[in-house]
Order: C-alpha cells, then structure tokens, then sequence
C-alpha cells in the first residue's frame, strides 16, 4: 500500500494498493498540491490528474504520460521528464505546466506538441531533442536552456527570456517571438551543413544582441524594430526577409545574400561587412 499525503498537511490524498510507483496508472486523480519530492515516477500515467501546486523537485517522471494533466505552479525543479509523452490533438489533451517552476529540467527528447508552458520557469532545462511545436511558452524564462535540435514550429515565445540559449540547429520556423529576450544566444549550426532554422518566423521588438546566429536559415522572418546590435549573422540566409526599423549597430553580414530583404529606415550604415545592391546604397 503506497499512501501519495499533501506536500503540507500530511493528508492522505490517495492510497494505493501498489509495492511501486513505476509505471503506475495514477491518471484522472486529484492529487493537488502532493509530495513527490525525489519520488521515482518512471513510465506513470498522470493522463488527465490534477497535480497543481505539487512538489516533484528531483522526481523521476522518464518516459511518464501526461496528456492532459495540470502542473500549474508545480514545483518540477531539476527533475527528470525525458522522453515524457504529452502530445495533444485536442485542447482537452493539452498538458498545462503554466507557472510552473521547471528549472534545471531534464526534458531531453520529451514530447510536449501542444502544451502549455506559459510563464513557467525553464531556466538552465535541458531540451534537447524535444518536441515543443505549437507550444505556448509565453512570457516563460528560458534563460541559458540548452535545445539543440528541439522543434519550435509554431510555438509562441512571446515576450520569453531566452538570454544565452542554445538553439544550434533547433527549427523556430513559423514560431512568434515577438518581444522576446535572446541576448547572447547561439543559434548557429553545430556541424557543417545544418542549420537552424527560422523560417516565416516573428522577431519583431526582439532582443537579438550579441547572438551569435551566424549560417542560419531565416526566410521571410520579420525582424522589424528588433535589436540586432554586435549579432554575427554572416553566411546566413535572409531571403524575403525585413529589417524595417530594427538596429544592426555593428552586426556582421559577412557573405549575405540582401537583394530581396527589406531594409527601410534599418541603420545599415552602422553594420558590417554589408554588401548591398546598387540599387539599395540609398536606403542606408
């Protein structure tokens, strides 16, 4: 008999005639604001449990189902969500970790198409490999997160702090970072011939300084009034892109391609190694 008490009172929540939490079917439970402080949680069904306001710092959650399950301002602090299974095809099955305290993470490979991640903090998680597409990660702190290769597609990073990420070949495509923080984050390539990616993408008002985004694939992206100060963006290709407004002080566009990119009212004049069409010398 396993006996899951409140992380604060000590009231028993549920009892369970189990030996072992590994792989137990704990889905559909109300289990608010419970104490799985350092707990081995490994293949679990939370599908569909309330587990807001619970204490999972350090717990073991790989390979866990959490397809429609609630963390709101759960503590997940330095716990291990590898390879955790959270795809939603409906809003009922989107799993909401909103508030949620996610730092130092370990989401390598994990699942989450579809979640909702708002405000949460992921500060130092490990995501490598993870699958986030169409995630709502809105406002959330994601501040030296280490995702390289993660898929971003359609994800909103609206007004998120992504200062010093690794993003090295991660796909941002079509994703909304509008007002985002990525200050000094390296999206470049890891190997020769990868890219990452941020096509059709929105950057507008984003800080961009210091990134190193050198070899990056950024079709159509709007990086209108972006910051774009001292950021490497050489060997990159910008086709369709707009730069309308946004600060290039000092930014390197070494071997880029500016024919087709929008450039209006953008201090082009204050950058580096630009090489601009005949016909666009005026725009500066």
């Amino acid at each position: 008999m396993i006996e899951i008490l409140h992380k604060n009172t000590g009231k028993v929540l549920q009892a369970i005639n189990i030996d072992s939490l590994d792989g137990a079917d704990l889905s559909e439970m109300d289990l608010q604001g419970a104490d799985f402080h350092q707990t081995c949680l490994k293949g679990v069904n939370f599908s569909h449990t309330n587990l807001n306001e619970a204490d999972l710092t350090g717990a073991d959650l790989s390979h866990a189902f959490i397809c429609g399950a609630q963390f709101n301002q759960a503590s997940l602090k330095n716990s291990n969500l590898s390879h955790i299974y959270a795809g939603a095809t409906t809003h009922r099955d989107r799993a909401i970790l909103s508030n949620a305290d996610m730092s130092g993470v370990n989401l390598a490979g994990a699942y989450l198409r579809g979640a909702e991640l708002h405000h949460a903090n992921l500060e130092n998680a490990y995501l490598c490999n993870a699958d986030l597409r169409d995630a709502d990660l809105q406002g959330s702190s994601l501040n030296n997160v280490t995702a390289r290769h993660t898929l971003f597609i359609g994800a909103s990073l609206v007004r998120a702090d992504l200062t010093g990420a690794d993003l090295r070949n991660s796909h941002l495509n079509d994703s909304n970072m509008k007002e985002a923080v990525l200050a000094g984050a390296d999206l470049s390539t890891i190997t020769h011939g990868g890219f990452t990616v941020l096509n059709l993408s929105n950057l507008q008002n984003a800080d961009l300084s210091h990134a190193n985004m050198r070899n990056i694939l950024a079709e159509h992206v709007d990086f209108r009034f972006a910051n774009l100060t001292d950021v490497d963006i050489s060997d990159s290709v910008l086709s369709g892109s707009t730069f309308r407004r946004a600060d290039v002080t000092n930014a390197d566009f070494s071997n880029v391609e500016l024919a087709s990119v929008s450039m209006e009212y953008a201090n082009f004049s204050m950058a580096r190694n630009v090489n601009l069409p005949s016909y666009k010398v005026h725009i500066r």
